[in-house]
């Protein structure tokens, strides 16, 4: 099961040393882990072994593209209300992971219209706002729908749930996205919980 570790920047080096297989930095400057908020030059480099992944909310594809280059990005997640022609324009550079608030069946019903547009959904909890909730959906209504792209698994996931995720039997769940239960403080992660989840996960 892949592993994405979302919301970095304070401790970057640090979470990057356990080798998870996604590296998640937020670029939207209303998000407490706004990860420009930090002047480290860490947060710019590439990273051996793992992903590094930029969180983007109805940005514009300039903007996007000028960070893939300045924070050597690998993929960019596009997390608000952007069309699915344009996660396949920005696909055609950078591979694209399309988040979804989900609350209800209807909803993975439009994720499915970008199935073929994108290299990986994301299912987060349905929020007034883009995510790091720390709130759990009911996981229960994935099991019924096929999906013909592999997807993440988000929204308050935290060390006691994840037996529960490695039980559930649902069509192409590739991985799982840790982000508010594993931290000190936003944008700072709790290394010791990262670290048992991810040895867990390996197992």
């Amino acid at each position: 099961m892949l592993i994405k570790v979302c919301g970095l920047r304070d401790n970057f080096s640090e979470v990057a040393s356990l080798k998870s297989d996604f590296l998640g930095m937020i670029f939207y400057e209303k998000s407490p882990r706004f990860v420009e908020n930090s002047g480290s030059e860490v947060l710019r480099q590439k990273v051996s072994g793992a992903k590094k992944v930029g969180v983007f909310v109805n940005a514009d594809e300039d903007y996007i593209f000028q960070k893939v280059k300045e924070y050597n990005l690998d993929f960019v997640q596009l997390h608000g209300g952007e069309t699915a022609a344009f996660c396949e324009k920005i696909r055609q550079k950078v591979p694209v992971i399309k988040a979804f608030g989900i609350s209800s069946k209807e909803d993975l019903a439009i994720a499915q219209n970008y199935a073929q547009k994108v290299d990986y959904l994301l299912f987060d909890t349905k929020t007034k706002g883009y995510g790091g909730s720390g709130v759990k959906f009911d996981w229960e209504i994935l099991k019924d729908v096929v999906f013909e792209t592999p997807f993440f698994l988000s929204g308050g996931i935290s060390l006691e749930s994840l037996p529960e995720i490695k039980a559930l039997k649902i069509n192409n769940l590739a991985g799982v996205d840790l982000n508010s239960r594993f931290e000190l403080s936003p944008a700072k992660k709790d290394i010791e919980k990262l670290q048992q989840a991810i040895n867990f996960l390996r197992k």
